[in-house]
């Protein structure tokens, strides 16, 4: 099929112009159609995100989004199309992306038609009252938009921001006044797509619980042994290895042994006390392992811990395994090229002690330079340039010098202000040898702080007479 030239400003997709609207509109409704069907696919990894339908029309999600909000209606919206719609646009782009719509679109349908609303105007509509209007049965609220809602409403919950969890509270309170066992199954089972032995499981060894819809594991060990771990270890696999189980979670363990990882600054949460516990068996390392690749998704965190110490699921495995020695160095090395900025912080702190533990050697170093480079604002040490000052050390790092095409992230920017919440005022990218430039100086800060400015000039000069050649070489 012949597709008309792309008319946006960028050239990468189509804009529903006035003009242009009739030749496009049969483009566009087959990109709504794929959106559902999950036919589309995602253009580039540019702002804003663009989907492109089966037969090769790229459009804009937010257009596709509005548009296709715009056109539902409560008495006939068909619940599992508009999920299948949401999920497959969210996948594709971000919550952040689509909520705004699908939260007007059901404020119209089902607020504003079926509640009428008490309390001061000027208040939030998170913090105003809602009840049905005089006249509107329960019975008469349509079923499918209420399943919507609470699609809609556990979607908050699990991708949205922290402060979003209002709006799930608003809509599944929306709910409760019409359907309140909708609301309750959810709490209790959630989405019911779980098998029935992974919602509830008990053991001689533990018990545990999974819920779909909120994105929790609760797990409570009776025991300490390895045989319990091994069960809890299965069960967790089990779970994550369900396609519909969300891929950020929170993962709450209680157990009878308070013991913790020996790197400092990570949360004494229950998830450092299960992997903490575990790693004591030999014969659990390979399940821990793959607890972790199962668990290890870019962009996704472990939802109950802060902002400060967000992680990525998988995190904790990754750090007891790895601080056992090099044999899992290649499990590491994965996991810091799946870990974000947004999402992942924690890595510093391994990080650390894992150099504090086995020095800045050749097997060493590109693990290093790989974590510094998978988040933003890594934070000097003294202790690194310290750690550093020897010929082994030195050497390592020059060597990491020269293949670092090969040690950097394959998600690393070289662009410091990039905010996903902001539109770029212009889109440049970056040339591969100022990106490994910019990766470069990003390490030396790391390691010898501000000193490391002017070409190192500071380090180079209070340098050792036998090292200073290194010295100049790395700064080069």
């Amino acid at each position: 099929m012949s597709l008309p030239k792309r008319n946006s400003e960028d050239g990468r997709c189509y804009w529903m112009t006035p003009d242009a609207r009739e030749t496009l509109q049969p483009f566009f409704n087959r990109c709504i159609q794929d959106a559902i069907d999950g036919r589309i696919t995602r253009l580039d990894s540019l702002w804003p995100p663009v989907v492109v339908s089966s037969e090769g029309a790229p459009f804009e999600v937010h257009a596709l989004v509005r548009e296709w909000t715009e056109a539902q209606q409560a008495e006939t919206l068909d619940a599992e199309k508009a999920i299948a719609f949401s999920e497959n646009l969210r996948r594709l782009s971000r919550w952040g992306e689509i909520d705004y719509y699908l939260l007007g679109l059901l404020k119209r349908e089902l607020q504003e038609k079926y509640f009428a609303v008490t309390g001061n105007e000027d208040d939030h509509f998170w913090d105003r009252e809602y009840s049905l209007k005089p006249g509107i049965r329960a019975e008469e609220v349509p079923e499918p938009l209420l399943r919507f809602a609470c699609y809609v409403a556990v979607s908050y919950k699990i991708y949205g921001m922290s402060f979003q969890y209002l709006d799930t509270n608003y809509l599944l309170g929306l709910v409760e006044k019409v359907r309140p066992d909708m609301v309750k199954k959810l709490r209790e089972n959630g989405t019911g797509r779980l098998p029935l032995n992974l919602q509830k499981r008990k053991t001689e060894h533990f018990t545990a619980s999974a819920n779909d819809a909120f994105a929790v594991i609760r797990i409570t060990a009776r025991d300490n042994t390895e045989e319990c771990y091994r069960e809890v270890l299965d069960y967790l696999c089990e779970v994550l290895s369900q396609e519909d189980f969300p891929c950020s979670y929170a993962l709450e363990f209680k157990g009878p042994e308070k013991r913790y990882l020996p790197i400092t600054g990570l949360p004494k949460k229950g998830v450092n006390q299960l992997f903490a516990c575990a790693v004591q068996y030999p014969g659990l390392h390979p399940l821990m392992e793959r607890y972790a690749r199962l668990a290890m998704r870019q962009y996704e965190q472990y939802t109950n811990l802060s902002d400060e110490q967000c992680a990525l699921p998988g995190s904790f495995a990754v750090f007891a395994l790895g601080m056992l020695g090099q044999e899992w160095r290649q499990l590491v090395w994965d996991y810091l090229d799946l870990c974000d900025d947004e999402h992942s912080h924690l890595q510093e702190k391994f990080l650390r002690e894992y150099v504090k533990q086995f020095g800045f050697t050749a097997d060493t170093v590109p693990v290093f330079v790989r974590g510094v480079l998978s988040m933003q604002n890594m934070k000097y040490s003294k202790d690194y340039s310290a750690w550093m000052a020897n010929v082994e050390s030195l050497d390592a790092l020059l060597e990491a010098k020269i293949h670092l095409s090969e040690i950097v992230p394959s998600g690393f920017s070289s662009d410091e202000d990039d905010d996903d919440d902001e539109e770029p005022a212009e889109e440049k990218e970056a040339s591969p040898e100022e990106v490994l430039q910019y990766a470069w100086e990003t390490v030396c800060y790391v390691i010898w702080g501000k000193a490391s400015a002017k070409g190192g000039q500071k380090v180079v000069e209070a340098a050792p007479e036998e090292l200073r050649e290194r010295y100049q070489e790395i700064f080069r």
